[in-house]
């Protein structure tokens, strides 16, 4: 069982990794769906709409169909493509394949740590949310503050929190399976947390290594 729903989970993540990255591409070449995202309130509304959907589906999940889990995850893929498009506008291609090479190897790591590893690596939870939740808070406020070093420090400490949230959240997959009955809906909601953890961490990557066109 274990085998088959990690084969599942990983599919879809794959799946919702190259709906945003080809969503991205495409959006960063229309010169009109740039400029109404980033230099409106567009950009905002689908932060909150992103936000709103990853709730729906972690809280629902139990509940909706297949179908609507599907629809939910791509939707969220679609939209965080939108945003997603920035980067290569401000990165050289190059960069961003090396960058998403790494990403995929520390991955590759620290996901058969946690699928291997005999230790209980629950306890790690609490501490993962709340250094995320001080990477979020301090993100924020650096935003008025516009301090290049915070930047470099946040991004270092949030590398930090996604590698050992891939672990946790593999471990967390076995534990889903106990807990729901449907295995397909089990693969659509842990696509969803490791789709997280790898995208987080690829752009927290690319902040700290990649490098700026002209």
């Amino acid at each position: 069982m274990q085998k088959s729903i990690f084969s599942k989970v990983f599919l879809w993540m794959f799946v919702g990794l190259f709906v945003t990255f080809a969503t991205g591409i495409y959006v960063s070449t229309n010169e009109n769906m740039i400029y109404n995202i980033f230099s409106t309130s567009a950009y905002w509304l689908i932060f909150i709409a992103e936000i709103l959907v990853v709730i729906f589906l972690s809280a629902r999940i139990h509940k909706m169909s297949f179908t609507t889990a599907i629809i939910s995850f791509l939707a969220y893929s679609v939209l965080s493509g939108l945003t997603f498009s920035s980067i290569f506008l401000v990165f050289n291609i190059s960069s961003i394949m090396f960058i998403f090479a790494v990403t995929a190897v520390l991955f590759l790591i620290f996901g058969l740590l946690g699928y291997f590893t005999n230790i209980d690596l629950s306890k790690m939870g609490t501490i993962l949310f709340f250094g995320l939740l001080g990477v979020i808070l301090v993100s924020l406020v650096n935003i008025f503050l516009g301090n290049p070093t915070l930047d470099i420090i946040v991004s270092a400490i949030a590398v930090i929190i996604f590698v050992g949230f891939i672990a946790y959240d593999i471990q967390r997959i076995k534990a889903f399976q106990q807990m729901m009955d449907d295995e397909n809906k089990v693969a659509i909601i842990g696509a969803l947390e490791l789709y997280l953890d790898f995208i987080n961490l690829f752009l927290h990557l690319l902040s700290l290594f990649g490098d700026h066109r002209n």
